[in-house]
């Protein structure tokens, strides 16, 4: 992203507002932490991190988006400070990431407290995976193993402290200079362990539905009458669909009949005349307006917002377009005299997609991950891109001209 486009979203705190900043001691931690997983030191002086210590300028720095994996199977976090608390998962390998470190800290939040005054923790999710080989591995997520190791032996240090206290008070052991020595040494490297509580136990994570960047992207529905495995990468789909050993139902997102099998599955629903009234249908109408608007004489954001304007414009564009723009007026309209319209004849297939919405009967997390799906497959909703894929949503901001990111920026902002 420019410098230009970077500082318009981070002067209106849409741009990775909530990471941490790292530096002093804390990058060397952060450095001791990379090691301990596999990976290499980062020059770095300075830098951000995220919920699961995922840093963007690290990233940078090495190329190499999720350095933070060892292949696609095995992913890590590192927690350098307990701030890290809540904070957002920018670039998420798997969606349940935010879920994984929602429930470290509610389950060890003040040993991780304790831990991070002078040290740091190093987590593998383990999900009994060493490598992925074929696609339909994915299939075997279950059931995450999530273990903690911490920088410096820290663990070691306190037995070896342990048993010098405990040497140090047998019999006349209190006069040893050679004792006194050892404990000095380990008092000043690690400070008074006695008391610290550096035991975390292993947190079990069971996934339900979710999605994963392996492969080129895949979505994993779980609980349905058949499961249902969604590809991005058309590759990885052909790949997939010469194994006949699993029940599975597969898709490459691209297929439309896949939202009528959703449909069926009470996992997505569509009601054309509520989403008309709905603030919603305006923003996807909006957005697909301005990319039809090449050399306007007013700014797009005005066009966008000032209703005489906007069918001022509305009537300079090929009629094409204006089609596409009035779709969903035009099905309700022409549904007055015949029940029997197809909206897919009237209305673009990529408004018609992000009409929809996940079932209402479905779980929050689980519809978070249909709304991605959702705005994957049609990003035409820029306040649900900007919520469910920011990255995405990032990639697509600066490829528009400055007055509709402006525009763009004003309806995130005033949605909140």
């Amino acid at each position: 992203m420019t410098e230009k486009n970077m500082q318009k979203l981070i002067k209106a705190n849409l741009y990775r507002s909530e990471s941490i900043s790292i530096s002093g001691k804390l990058v060397e931690r952060y450095n001791k932490c990379l090691v301990k997983l596999g990976f290499t030191r980062t020059k770095l002086t300075s830098f951000s991190i995220d919920g699961v210590g995922w840093s963007p300028e690290i990233a940078q720095e090495k190329g190499v988006s999720f350095y933070l994996n060892n292949g696609e199977a095995n992913t890590h976090a590192i927690i350098i400070t307990p701030k890290q608390k809540g904070l957002p998962v920018y670039n998420p390998f798997n969606s349940f990431d935010a879920a994984l470190m929602k429930i470290v800290f509610k389950k060890h939040e003040q040993t991780i407290n304790d831990i991070t005054r002078d040290s740091a923790i190093c987590l593998e999710f383990d999900q009994k995976i060493d490598a992925f080989y074929e696609p339909l591995d994915v299939l075997r997520y279950k059931d995450i193993s999530i273990k903690f190791y911490l920088i410096d032996n820290l663990q070691k240090a306190k037995e070896e402290q342990l048993k010098l206290v405990e040497l140090f008070n047998n019999d006349y052991n209190f006069i040893d200079e050679n004792i006194h020595k050892k404990l000095l040494i380990s008092a000043k490297k690690y400070g008074d362990l006695r008391e610290r509580n550096l035991n975390i136990e292993d947190v079990t994570f069971t996934t339900d539905s979710f999605y994963t960047k392996a492969f080129g992207g895949i979505y994993f529905l779980r609980d349905l009458v058949i499961p249902v495995l969604i590809f991005e990468d058309e590759a990885t789909y052909k790949e997939a669909t010469k194994d006949t050993t699993h029940d599975v139902l597969m898709y490459h997102i691209s297929h439309p009949e896949m939202i009528e099998k959703l449909i069926s599955y009470n996992v997505l629903e569509l009601d054309l005349e509520e989403e008309a009234t709905k603030k919603r249908h305006k923003r996807i109408q909006q957005f697909m307006f301005s990319s039809y608007l090449k050399q306007t004489t007013h700014p797009v954001k005005d066009i966008l917002q000032e209703r005489i304007l906007f069918k001022s414009y509305l009537n300079k564009i090929d009629i094409a377009s204006r089609k596409k723009v009035m779709g969903l007026e035009r099905f309700l309209e022409k549904q007055k005299m015949s029940k029997n319209t197809n909206p897919k004849d009237i209305i673009d297939q990529e408004m018609y997609i992000a009409l929809h919405k996940p079932h209402s009967s479905l779980k929050p997390n689980y519809q978070d991950l249909i709304w991605n799906l959702l705005v994957n497959i049609s990003p035409k909703d820029v306040l649900f891109l900007y919520w469910y894929d920011k990255e995405q949503f990032y990639k697509q901001f600066k490829t528009l001209e400055d007055s509709t990111q402006d525009w763009i920026i004003e309806t995130i902002c005033n949605s909140f």
